[in-house]
């Protein structure tokens, strides 16, 4: 058997996160400045596979066991995040009881119209992909008549993953829950719990706490088998979109990362909270700050549903992004757009299309900055903090044509992410809460 290991002076410290995603999982470990030392990623396999919980845990402990000796005998910390909204219910022994729903799945819609009667106009719980309207929608399914009395918690999929390496039940972070319905403001359940409607469901709810919170070493026999350190703690996770953010390094307010994949993803770094749920907007809390986000139903899939990458590339040479499109289109591959307009039958509009195919490209890319213009200013509006910068992650970040047609139109430098890989931006948040630690010790 491995011997017990501890970390000692003469061993590299270094922090892992882990991202589980929607196709796979991946890990990243860094050193003290932030330079990745190791990183390797596992795929599910198939979407049932994704689904599953027994293949969740399989390749948590691959990724742990795959780590190289030197890694695995540095750990100090191990942080781990989770698609936003995937729930599942366990038993006192953190066993699932039903089968999970995922980030994907839609609750019961008439669960959304209890909680609109609930909850404050626009709060993000009165949406069918909620964590709380999933939560009632397990509770009422006929299954859960045999799982009741066996039932204890509701945990995230960040939750459960992280409960499998110390142990502690009945835990979540405040990126997690607020789809639960906490609130990170008052770091409470909000006294609209109370309502007789969701009185069955509090004995389930989770113990909240700051992303990054330090909860428990590894569990000594775990660490024993993987040649970890007895030492090694533990710490509560974060979403995989707020994981992405946070390896940008952004931490200014007036700071943003837009990320340019097959839709359009807006995060502004903001000192004021915005929550506006008819425009999906809505904001996390980090730190004394807040994350404000909007997501558009356009994007890099419009381009991918025209253009080969090889022809993206071709073309987009061949744009001066100085030059104004006189198209104006609205970029959508089917009806509806919520985010920076809030019109469910919006119609895409991509006439008239040039008999060039690069005056097309052009004025998707122009309509695409516009959009992008458009949701930053509505942020703004509603009261987050003006934008100053704008770092860009996804596909689309590599096409510096468009970013400097979107500089034209954002009007504040726009540079490309130095990371973007959500596991990295974990790892990081390991690090800062231990080194956090550490430093209140001295």
């Amino acid at each position: 058997m491995a011997p017990d290991v501890l970390l000692t002076p003469d061993v590299c410290q270094c922090w892992l996160g882990i991202d589980f995603g929607t196709t796979g999982a991946r890990a990243i470990a860094i050193d003290g400045a932030g330079a990745i030392l190791h990183e390797q990623s596992l795929a599910f396999g198939d979407s049932e596979a994704a689904r599953s919980p027994q293949v969740w845990r399989q390749v948590l402990m691959q990724l742990l066991e795959e780590l190289p000796l030197g890694i695995r005998a540095g750990l100090v910390a191990i942080a781990i995040d989770g698609t936003s909204s995937t729930v599942l219910l366990c038993d006192r022994q953190g066993e699932p009881l039903l089968p999970p729903m995922m980030y994907s799945d839609r609750g019961n819609s008439a669960w959304v119209e209890t909680l609109t009667a609930i909850a404050p106009p626009g709060h993000c719980v009165q949406n069918a992909s909620s964590s709380l309207v999933k939560l009632l929608t397990l509770c009422s399914q006929p299954e859960f008549e045999t799982a009741r009395y066996r039932t204890r918690y509701l945990l995230h999929q960040a939750d459960w993953l992280a409960f499998l390496l110390h142990g502690q039940l009945g835990l979540s972070d405040y990126h997690n829950s607020l789809k639960l319905g906490y609130d990170p403001a008052t770091e409470t359940y909000p006294p609209w719990f109370q309502h007789s409607a969701l009185a069955s469901l509090r004995a389930y709810l989770p113990r909240v706490v700051p992303p990054g919170t330090a909860v428990s070493p590894i569990w000594p026999d775990l660490a024993h088998r993987l040649s970890l350190p007895l030492d090694c703690t533990i710490h509560a996770g974060t979403t995989d979109s707020i994981a992405a953010f946070l390896a940008s390094g952004v931490s200014n307010p007036g700071e943003a990362v837009t990320s340019l994949g097959s839709t359009l993803v807006l995060k502004l770094l903001s000192t004021q909270r915005v929550d506006r749920a008819e425009y999906g907007i809505y904001s996390h809390r980090l730190g004394d700050l807040w994350l404000v986000g909007g997501a558009s139903n356009a994007g890099g899939a419009v381009l991918a549903h025209f253009f080969s990458a090889s022809a993206l590339i071709q073309l987009s040479q061949q744009i001066d992004p100085q030059v104004v499109s006189p198209l104006d289109y609205y970029p959508l591959l089917k009806p509806g757009e919520r985010f920076p307009l809030n019109d469910p039958d919006l119609q895409p509009r991509l006439t008239p299309r040039p008999t060039e195919d690069r005056e097309f490209l052009h004025g998707l890319l122009e309509s695409l900055a516009r959009i992008e213009a458009q949701g930053y200013h509505l942020l703004r509006n509603y009261g987050a903090t003006p934008l100053s910068l704008v770092l860009t992650a996804g596909g689309g970040a590599k096409n510096e044509v468009w970013q400097q047609i979107r500089q034209r139109y954002l009007r504040v430098p726009v540079l490309r992410s130095p990371q973007e890989q959500a596991a990295y931006g974990t790892a990081r948040l390991a690090q800062r809460s231990a080194m956090a630690k550490f430093n209140r010790s001295l």
